[in-house]
């Protein structure tokens, strides 16, 4: 997604992600504590590669141009690169590979997703890791029933709505009230799709690409229909 309304708005929305990297840092020590350097598609504003780049040597890339350009004065010493994760070719392998808060979601055609299984299976170590989270169809549905809710940052406001569509997909509807002046506020409007894929089917795609497929709930012990969001983690 282009986020071309929303980006600057990103971080303050979103707040700080560091339980999320510890979270993905533990995986990364459980599955691979040998992993020395990560590459983030899907990277947005480069909230996790600045946590992340504490521990490890990290490099980032996103198609949105104005994602990346909040990321590159944030990070001025990260490598960051603007390509489409479906695509992406950096002559280069990585210990690690992330993509996270639901990223992959947002390819409303589920092909996309094999493709980006197959581009980074080539941009891999041979003991490499491969992480990536999804929105589940539980939550989606259940979001896609739920009334609009709205968050305050600062002196701004978003609002968020999502839509049931066709085949899966569903729509975040996001506004954002951004105050100018006293009673003044300028209003911003972007719709974000996503996919919902079971996770059967995402694991029936990754096998034949991956060696190893691990599924995890991190609120839960394990995996059910009612999962709202699943990690996914694979060894190629």
């Amino acid at each position: 997604m282009s986020y071309t309304k929303l980006a600057r708005f990103y971080d303050p929305v979103i707040g700080d992600r560091r339980d999320t990297v510890n979270f993905i840092a533990a995986l990364i020590e459980r599955h691979q504590r040998e992993t020395r350097t990560i590459l983030e598609i899907a990277c947005g504003t480069g909230a996790v590669l600045g946590l992340l780049s504490e521990s490890y040597e990290v490099t980032g890339l996103d198609r949105s141009r104005n994602m990346l350009a909040i990321a590159r004065r944030k990070l001025p010493y990260v490598k960051l690169y603007r390509q489409d994760m479906t695509r992406f070719n950096l002559n280069q392998r990585f210990d690690a590979i992330l993509c996270i808060f639901d990223s992959i979601n947002h390819l409303v055609r589920f092909a996309d997703w094999q493709k980006v299984f197959r581009r980074v299976k080539s941009h891999l170590n041979e003991r490499g890791l491969f992480i990536f989270d999804v929105n589940t169809p539980s939550r989606l549905h259940r979001l896609s029933h739920s009334p609009p809710w709205t968050t305050p940052f600062g002196k701004h406001w978003e609002i968020i709505a999502v839509t049931k569509g066709r085949g899966g997909r569903f729509d975040w509807h996001v506004r954002v009230l951004e105050h100018r002046r006293r009673n003044e506020y300028r209003l911003h409007c972007e719709t974000i799709p996503e996919l919902a894929a079971p996770q059967d089917r995402i694991v029936a795609r990754l096998k034949p690409v991956f060696r190893s497929v691990r599924v995890i709930d991190p609120e839960n012990s394990r995996p059910s229909r009612r999962s709202e969001r699943l990690y996914f983690v694979c060894k190629p």
